[in-house]
């Protein structure tokens, strides 16, 4: 296959081959079936089309992408030792004339394609760092719409006070024109 582009194999797309440019040095086709049996030891894995290549999630949470012809595992602060001991990089692209780097996302070391046992655990911890960082997420997510309701309250908590506050000044008004008027009678 040396010299000829990698095919990603999925409906419409089957037939269409990468761009040269973009052909990994790992040399079998990244296609769903590669990918399904790849992970196979993990566990039921969801492949869908993203971007210009797959997501691979379980339990609806992506853990994993397949994109040039490279698989990308998600990683947090417990996982990038272990990339980066494999001599793996983070997932980059050049946007604009600029090199922006996804740290979320590491390439997996290219000696794990053909050992799928270890693929098993490399995925499960993957998968670990995917549910935490969707925890996280979660987390900010709720802290945000408690902060943003909690500001509600006290908005609607000020319009009630600044409200009864020119309730009283009106009636206040209405009071000392009363007062003036049975001054003004006597």
């Amino acid at each position: 296959m040396a010299g000829s582009s990698l095919a990603m194999t999925s409906g419409d797309d089957a037939d269409r081959p990468l761009p040269q440019s973009r052909v990994a040095s790992y040399t079998s086709p990244m296609d769903r079936e590669f990918l399904s049996e790849l992970f196979a030891g993990f566990g039921p894995v969801t492949i869908r089309r993203m971007f210009s290549g797959f997501g691979v999630s379980a339990d609806g949470i992506n853990f994993a992408l397949v994109l040039r012809g490279a698989i990308y595992l998600r990683a947090d602060e417990n996982s990038i030792p272990r990339f980066e001991a494999e001599g793996s990089q983070c997932f980059q692209y050049e946007m604009k004339g600029k090199l922006r780097m996804i740290a979320s996302y590491w390439r997996l070391p290219e000696r794990l394609y053909d050992d799928p046992d270890e693929v098993t655990e490399w995925a499960r911890v993957a998968h670990a760092a995917a549910i935490r960082a969707s925890l996280a997420k979660a987390g900010k997510k709720r802290a945000t719409k408690k902060a943003t309701k909690a500001k509600v309250v006290k908005t609607v908590a000020k319009k009630k006070v600044a409200k009864k506050a020119a309730v009283k000044k009106v009636a206040s008004k209405k009071v000392s024109k009363a007062a003036r008027k049975r001054k003004s009678s006597s």
